[in-house]
């Protein structure tokens, strides 16, 4: 998957804040995203977060 730091990626499920965007702040074994709604930063393991994003939209 081509993801880069600095891309909003659209995901199937939603934060529990209700929004669906976050902002994709760290690229590895593990990817660090942050709502863009809430703020909240959250840190998923690369396999999980590429199941779940639906949509890429580069910066």
């Amino acid at each position: 998957m081509d993801v880069h730091v600095g891309d909003i990626l659209e995901m199937k499920k939603p934060h529990p804040c209700g929004c669906k965007e976050f902002l994709l702040l760290r690229v590895g074994m593990d990817f660090k995203i942050k709502c863009r709604n809430c703020g909240h930063e959250i840190m998923l393991p690369r396999s999980k977060a590429e199941k779940n994003i639906k949509k890429i939209m580069k910066q």
